[in-house]
Parts: structure tokens; C-alpha cells; sequence
């Protein structure tokens, strides 16, 4: 399986990294192929709405950053894994900025899934995604539930579904383990 961790967070945690690190090579070590993007040394703009990427340039978005090779690494993976540590009860902001200039990757004109309207699909096949959340102190079970929440309505949005939400509390060997029973 060809896997995308999305490191979404802002700031150097040897911690955080090393757990991600960790996850990649036992990984890789189980035949997976692994890619980690530290979203914090790429360049990545805010959405400003103006959607040319579904307009003007369909399917790529005319803000001119690092987007463009994570839209890329995204939509060729098998599993994106969504990784935050939990910041003031919500994923950094950086990892919702990468998550937002998602959208190229789906076309502007609507259908109903799940009695809901969202947009069509661009590609035949969009990865599955999974949520690795780091506690702060003040975490609680409700921040959690919100923010997986959040990204079971982002897998609808994207044609895809959130296969497991865990934490960086848990042992790397359960979450390869999740992965691997995909």
C-alpha cells in the first residue's frame, strides 16, 4: 500500500516526528511504501475562495506553493494519514490549510451522496484517510469526537472514508496494525 502522512505539525517535536518516523519505518518494514510531507518546511498559501482550480485551471489550483506535489501525493496514495497534535481542542491550522487547498481534486458540479450534495468526483479512486491525534494536557475525549467529526465529513466530501482515528498515546505496533487491516 503506498501511504501519505500529512505531519501537520507547526512547530519541531522530536517527539511527534520520531513517533511519525517510527510509524514509517515499521511501515515500510511490512512492505508499505511511506512518504511523510513535514507540512511546516513546505510552502503552502491559504484557500482564498477565488476557485480558478475548478474554473480557470481545473483541477490545479493557481496559487503557486507546494500544494501542487501534496494534491499529487495525496490522490496517488492508497492511505492519506491526517497527523496533528491537538492544538487549543482542534488540528493545527496548519494541517487545515493543506486539508482546505485539497479541493482540486474534486469538480465544482454537485451530486447527492448520502441524501447530502457534494461535489463530483475528478478521479476515479481517492485514498483512504486515517487520523493520528496527539493530546495536549487539556484534551478531552469531547475534543477527539469533534475532530474525528470532522474528518468522517471530509472523507464524504472527498469520496472516501475515515478508516481510524488514533492517538500517538497508543503503541506504533497498533496503529501499523490498523493499517495493515485495511
Amino acid at each position: 500500500m503506498k501511504i501519505v502522512i500529512l505531519n501537520g505539525n507547526p512547530v519541531e517535536n522530536t517527539g511527534f516526528d520520531n513517533y511519525l518516523k517510527n510509524l514509517a519505518s515499521l511501515l515500510e518494514s511490512r512492505n508499505h511504501v511511506v512518504t511523510i510531507l513535514k507540512l511546516r518546511e513546505m510552502k503552502i498559501k491559504y484557500c482564498t475562495g477565488f476557485f480558478g482550480c475548478w474554473v480557470k485551471t481545473p483541477g490545479k489550483c493557481v496559487i503557486k506553493d507546494d500544494m501542487s506535489n501534496i494534491c499529487r501525493e495525496y490522490i496517488c496514495s492508497d492511505l492519506a494519514l491526517f497527523t496533528s497534535p491537538v492544538i487549543m481542542g482542534f488540528p493545527s491550522a496548519l494541517l487545515k490549510k493543506a486539508h482546505e487547498r485539497i479541493i482540486p481534486l474534486l469538480h465544482p458540479y454537485f451530486e447527492f451522496i448520502q441524501n447530502e450534495v457534494h461535489h463530483l468526483s475528478r478521479y476515479d479512486k481517492y485514498p483512504l484517510i486515517g487520523l493520528l491525534l496527539e493530546k495536549e494536557g487539556d484534551t478531552d475525549e469531547e475534543d477527539i469526537e469533534i475532530i474525528s467529526g470532522i474528518y468522517r465529513r471530509t472523507a464524504i466530501n472527498l469520496n472516501t472514508s475515515l478508516c481510524f482515528v488514533k492517538l500517538t498515546s497508543d503503541l506504533i505496533e497498533e496503529v501499523a496494525n490498523e493499517i495493515n487491516s485495511i
